[in-house]
This record gives structure tokens, sequence and C-alpha cells, in this order.
């Protein structure tokens, strides 16, 4: 293969290549020097400089691929007098990728590459350290962040929700663009605080042009979204809400299974066990014959249950009212049912629906809903999964950003 058609090959601008070093099966080394005319750019103060030339020093940087072969390559980099910091500074070559002894097209490639695999998996595939690769990755994340994230993206319609990145309570809160299906900001920690930094890093007008916030009831993301987003409906919406009702009754059958547990009541322990748990939670429409059988027989062989399960449908048929007028005056009822029953969970849950009654009627102004949300964390889980958790959580934040974001190469060509 003649130098020629290697240098159009690695198609790197301004350079040539002078000779092969050495070629294996494996892996070509090739040395390439600046063509002639082409000016040499300080590092320090980023000016070109045609006088006060020095020395030279070789420096190797991986490129990509040959064929089968990884591709060395080795430069001169130029060194010259600088007049403005009165030293001898080295040239900047654009191509390469700073401090990771790499081209930008390879790094690109890397980053392309750790969007649909593990950094280790990534390294065995390429031959490099799964230390590099994470160093690569970081800083190729960085520098596309600052540029489409920096100030994070303003949207209309946002929901919001935490999602757990460890053990001992490690949250992260996410904002998501419910038009655009994208996450486009989060932050460690679910406190009030937290999310005022979006809200400021978007603007007073961009905070005044929100028209909804979706959420899942916390107080602390309400209490942030009724202080900027002052124009905005927030809505604690339908999956949430059902969500809670279905913790409530598990709450119920957890209960009763522990007082027939101590009694033993062998018929409501079989009924009650953790197998049967989604019988309590599925809706009637969707039980199988069995499922019928089973929640029929349990509703008529303990009251607690039996009441929890007519708690938990009358509160679905607030959705199926036609107006918000008809959903308020069902829905006032249903909170004097759960206040008046006997069962403690559901009268906690009537004290916290009581509060948040007119974020649930919102829904009907506007039928939005932050279930993407969870389809983004279950996302966002298995990511965590793959790599086995992330011990640098600033990482972790912008891999989000990668799979669920505008940093996603698969659906934004970079």
């Amino acid at each position: 293969m003649c130098l020629y058609t290697i240098t159009k090959l690695i198609n790197i601008t301004g350079y040539i290549v002078k000779e092969i070093i050495c070629m294996t099966a494996k892996e070509i080394r090739i040395r390439i020097e600046a063509e002639e005319g082409n000016p040499a750019i300080c590092s320090e103060c980023g000016e070109v400089h045609h006088e006060g030339y020095h020395s030279s020093k070789e420096m190797v940087a991986e490129g990509l691929r040959l064929g089968e072969r990884r591709l060395f390559l080795h430069v001169l980099k130029r060194r010259y007098r600088c007049p403005k910091v009165k030293g001898i500074r080295t040239e900047a070559i654009p191509w390469i990728e700073m401090g990771s002894r790499v081209t930008k097209a390879y790094a690109k490639e890397i980053n392309r590459l750790t969007a649909i695999t593990t950094n280790e998996e990534a390294g065995w595939y390429l031959g490099l350290d799964d230390e590099k690769i994470y160093r690569i990755d970081k800083a190729m994340l960085e520098e596309q962040a600052s540029k489409k994230l920096n100030p994070p993206p303003a949207s209309a319609n946002i929901s919001v929700d935490e999602v757990s990145y460890r053990k001992h309570h490690r949250y992260l809160t996410n904002v998501i663009d419910v038009d655009k299906k994208l996450l486009i900001w989060n932050e460690k920690g679910r406190r009030t605080e937290v999310l005022d930094k979006y809200y400021e890093a978007i603007g007073e007008d961009n905070c005044q042009r929100i028209e909804s916030v979706a959420l899942d009831g916390a107080k602390t993301y309400i209490s942030s979204s009724k202080k900027y987003a002052v124009n905005a409906l927030i809505v604690l919406d339908r999956f949430h809400t059902t969500q809670k009702i279905n913790q409530t009754v598990d709450r119920v059958r957890k209960d009763e299974l522990a007082k027939a547990r101590k009694n033993r009541e062998e018929e409501i322990i079989h009924l009650t066990n953790c197998k049967q748990r989604f019988v309590l939670l599925k809706k009637k429409n969707r039980l199988t014959d069995r499922q019928s059988f089973t929640l029929k027989r349990l509703c008529e062989i303990n009251e607690p249950i039996y009441k929890a399960m007519l708690l938990k449908e009358s509160f679905l048929q607030v959705y199926e009212c036609k107006d918000i007028k008809e959903a308020e005056e069902h829905l006032n009822d249903w909170i004097k049912q759960a206040t008046e029953s006997s069962l403690e969970a559901f009268k906690e849950l009537s004290e916290s629906i009581k509060e948040k009654a007119q974020y649930i009627l919102n829904w009907f102004k506007k039928r939005t809903s932050s279930a993407i949300s969870e389809g983004f964390n279950n996302k966002i889980k298995r990511l965590k999964r793959m790599a086995y958790g992330y011990k640098d959580i600033e990482y972790f934040k912008l891999k989000i950003h990668q799979h669920c974001g505008l940093l996603n190469p698969r659906r934004f060509a970079t």
C-alpha cells in the first residue's frame, strides 16, 4: 500500500504519511508530519507561530482501525518560543483528543460504542483499558453537554420524578420533556432546592412559559414548581395516584397476612401471601377466571380486604367522570368514605389526597402524565445494573443523558 493511499485513508487535513514504521497482523504504525505551510498553533496562547522554531517531539496517538489492524500514528509535534508567555510551548494538534492520546475521530467512535454497551465490554472489543475508555467517554460527554445542556433546554410540558442511584436513599431528580419524550435535566437529591436549580437555570421567562408540570405528589417538587412555574398547571397524574392506591391496598394485605399468621388462619394465609398480591392490584377486567375466584373468596372471608377493594374501585371511578365538577364531587365522597373506614392505611391516604385534591383534579384540565418518567427510570436502573453501579455520580448523570436524552448518538448525529 503506497503512502499516498494511506494518507487519503486516514484523512487528516494538513498532514501526510512519511513512512510505515511497522505492520503486523494486529497493528500498523506510521509516521506522519505536517505538510509544508501547515501553521503551528500555540497550545498556550492559541495563535499561529511562524517564527521561533525550537525543536520537535514525537508522540503516539491511536486512530480509527485500518481493516482489522489497530492504527498508531507517530506524529512530530513542533515546539516554538512563544513571545506572549516568554517560553517554549508545544503546538496544539486539533485532531488529537486532549490528554487521551487518541484521535478525535477514534474518541467519537468510543463514545458511540459506550452508548450501546458497558465500558468494560467496549474496552475488550477495542483492546483498551476500561479506565481509558471511561476517561475518553467522560471527556466527550462533558464536551457535548457543554453545548447541548448548558443552559438546559426549556419545555412547555415537563414531568418531574426521582430515581434511586445508590442504596440508603440516594436519589437523582430527573426532568423530562413530555412533548419530545427526552430527559433534559438531572441533579443529585430530591429536595426543593434541587428542582429550584432547574427553574433558575432556564430563566424566569421560560419558567412563565411552562404550561404543565406532572409529578408524583412530592411536596418538595410541588413547592418548587409553585414558586417558579407560576403559570403552570401542577398535575398529580393518574399513574401515580393509582400507584398510591395500590400501595395502600397492598399495605392492608400485609397487615391481614400478619394477623392470619398470628392466628394460624391457613386459608387467609394462602390467599394473601406475596404470590397472590397481584390479584388485589390488577384491574377487575384484567383478572383471569382463577384470579377472579380467588379475589371473590378473599373478600368473602376477610372484611378489611373487602373494604380496601371497594375503596380502590371507588377511587378509580373518579377518572371515569365526565367533567371536573363531577370528579370533584366523587373525590370528596371518597375522602369521606376513606376517613370513616376502619382501615388506618386508607385514613392516612385520605388525608394526603385531601391536601392534593386540586392537583388530582387538574388532570381533567390537562391530561398529561408523568408515567413517562417511570419508563425512563426503568432505563436508568437498567443502565446502572449493566455497569454494576457508578462511583462517579457526575459521569452517571452524563450517561443518563447519553441513553435517555440529547446526548444519545443514535437519535442525534454528532
